[in-house]
């Protein structure tokens, strides 16, 4: 074999000061030869094969396989379905490798890059979460605040403690890896500048209340547009508002704000909501009212009309026979007066007491049985 005719000698390469490698390890001894390793490994081998020895046909049929495996590590490479491969040809952006097996030049021809462009990465702003494990072996995680990072400006000139997450994942692996340094520092410091943008321009008071999703949609917009205008090949998938507080020095204060807020919320829907009964109730006793008054005011007139034509007709009867007309008049006057009242008759020129004695024949007629309600 070719190493086997290198067997010692001066031009061998032995421990000592004169190897390739230099001094050997210090605390004595020699290293060891190279051909003796090479010489121990060929007799193991030998040992280990069929007929004690190497045919040529077998070791050329070892060599071509090695030289293929060889060729296919080389010239292939496997991209994992959560991955794209991006090649290099001599250091300049050349395609896209999709999920699979595929081919490419070995290096330093070509040179490829996988990310793992369908995980869900996340960043934290304001917080840290250290993972802890319990004397138990229990785990959990540990909330740490970062207050140079939560702190805001609102718009009314207050500062309110925002705690924040962001959720991102790579859409073009070429711009993600060539366009920007440090992604996940980027991600992050966009992400701070967009919510103290949106925070700055609101109040405080809808930030801690009713704001919580307009102001999620509107960071994670103003996000994407900063990233997109960077090429950062970043799609941002969602930002969660984890905690949206006052300053922990005057959290009291605001919480008693809110409580007397939410008491006249309260109180206000209280007073809406009896308005929404009441007026509804006056508006039916008025329109009740101006029926009535309706008509009462028709009844009379029509009343006041009867009597007019009523008192028309008694002058039509009185211009045509007055002392007739008068005569009936005074009789109907006096049965209206004398008909409801008890009468006793004095005739003046009789004699005693003056009393005339006369049959009630009025009482004594049978009375009528009375009507029931129902008419019968």
């Amino acid at each position: 074999m070719p190493w086997s005719s290198q067997n010692g000698g001066s031009g061998g390469w032995k421990g000592g000061g004169g190897g390739p490698w230099g001094q050997g390890p210090s605390g004595g001894g020699q290293s060891p030869d190279l051909e003796e390793l090479l010489k121990r490994s060929q007799d193991r081998l030998k040992q280990a094969m069929p007929g004690g020895g190497l045919s040529g046909g077998f070791l050329a049929l070892i060599i071509l396989v090695g030289l293929a495996v060889v060729a296919f590590y080389s010239f292939t490479v496997s991209v994992r379905p959560d991955e794209q491969g991006v090649v290099l040809r001599f250091g300049q952006y050349n395609r896209v490798l999709y999920p699979g097996l595929n081919f490419r030049w070995p290096y330093p021809i070509e040179t490829v890059y996988l990310p793992q462009v369908t995980r869900v990465n996340r960043v934290e702003i304001g917080m840290r979460a250290t993972p802890t494990t319990s004397m138990f072996g229990g785990s959990s995680e540990v909330v740490r605040d970062v207050p140079e990072e939560s702190l805001m400006l609102t718009g009314d000139e207050n500062i309110v403690d925002v705690d924040f997450v962001v959720f991102w994942r790579i859409k073009d692996a070429a711009a993600y890896l060539f366009n920007i340094q440090n992604p996940q520092s980027t991600v992050k410091d966009v992400a701070e500048a967009s919510m103290r943008e949106i925070v700055g321009q609101n109040d405080i008071q809808p930030i801690l209340t009713k704001n919580r999703r307009e102001t999620e949609d509107g960071v994670r917009n103003l996000m994407q547009m900063i990233l997109d205008h960077y090429a950062a090949g970043i799609q941002v998938t969602q930002v969660q508002l984890q905690k949206v507080d006052p300053p922990s020095q005057v959290i009291d204060a605001f919480r008693d704000v809110q409580a007397a807020r939410a008491d006249q919320e309260r109180l206000q829907n209280e007073a809406d909501a009896y308005a929404n009964r009441i007026v509804p109730e006056a508006r039916g006793q008025a329109q009740s009212i101006l029926q009535a008054a309706q008509g009462y005011k028709e009844q009379t007139v029509a009343e006041a009309n009867g009597r007019s034509d009523r008192f028309l007709k008694v002058y039509d009867e009185y211009v045509k026979a007055p002392d007739v007309t008068r005569r009936r008049m005074f009789l109907e006057t006096m049965e209206r007066v004398f008909g409801a009242t008890d009468k006793i008759i004095i005739d003046e020129k009789a004699q005693g007491t003056g009393v005339v004695p006369y049959l009630p024949l009025g009482e004594n007629r049978p009375q009528q049985p009375q009507r029931g309600a129902g008419g019968q």
